[in-house]
């Protein structure tokens, strides 16, 4: 990696996931960014995960995923007639709510909307209950993992659903944003848990159903 400073810090190891990371993210982005930017991106999604992650063993791969998600969201500022609509799903943690609205919505909408999640204060890993919950119906959401809400994405997505992080969750002119009022599945057993899930997927059927429709009215 080009610049040693931002290294100084990290293990042997670190390095080297991050070395193969970004060997990765420039042959897929070539063109598009420059290896300095593109080495930026790495190491900050690394140094964001790191700091609340539980298990760092996944971590190389996880940064990779992250990294590669916030290059698209700048991809995506450059929007034409044929950029599918985006929304992001923010809430406190992104290990519950947020990430039950992205599974339902992959789900419905396949292709047709972009999905990215975030939280205002990412947790170590997902919520183990909103796991078996969402399984339960056939959305398998276990390979997600938290990360916070970063500016590329707030200023790529034509929708921001806040859920439960009030204040602290970003504005931006020119992007629509609602909140969703859905109880916190922190902490609660799976009946419970059950119930917000079935609440998120009526409110997400709802708006997958607006974006297309006005996607396909445009």
């Amino acid at each position: 990696m080009t610049n040693p400073e931002y290294l100084a810090d990290l293990s042997v190891q670190d390095r080297l996931q991050l070395g193969t990371t970004l060997a990765h993210l420039q042959r897929e982005f070539v063109g598009r960014f420059d290896e300095e930017t593109i080495e930026h991106f790495v190491v900050d999604s690394f140094r964001r995960l790191a700091s609340t992650a539980k298990v760092h063993d996944f971590l190389g791969v996880l940064s990779e995923r992250f990294a590669r998600e916030r290059l698209s969201a700048m991809l995506d500022t450059e929007r034409g007639a044929d950029t599918p609509p985006s929304v992001l799903f923010l809430c406190v943690h992104n290990a519950g709510r947020s990430q039950m609205a992205a599974g339902f919505l992959r789900t419905s909408a396949h292709d047709g909307i972009r999905v990215y999640t975030g939280g205002s204060e990412p947790g170590s890993e997902l919520n183990p209950v909103v796991v078996e919950a969402m399984a339960e119906v056939g959305i398998d959401i276990s390979e997600e993992f938290p990360k916070p809400w970063t500016e590329e994405v707030v200023r790529a997505v034509d929708v921001i659903v806040a859920m439960g992080c009030g204040d602290v969750c970003p504005v931006y002119p020119g992007t629509r944003r609602v909140e969703w009022d859905l109880d916190d599945p922190e902490g609660q057993p799976i009946e419970v848990v059950r119930r917000i899930r079935d609440a998120v997927k009526g409110h997400v059927d709802g708006l997958a159903q607006e974006l297309l429709e006005q996607k396909g009215g445009s």
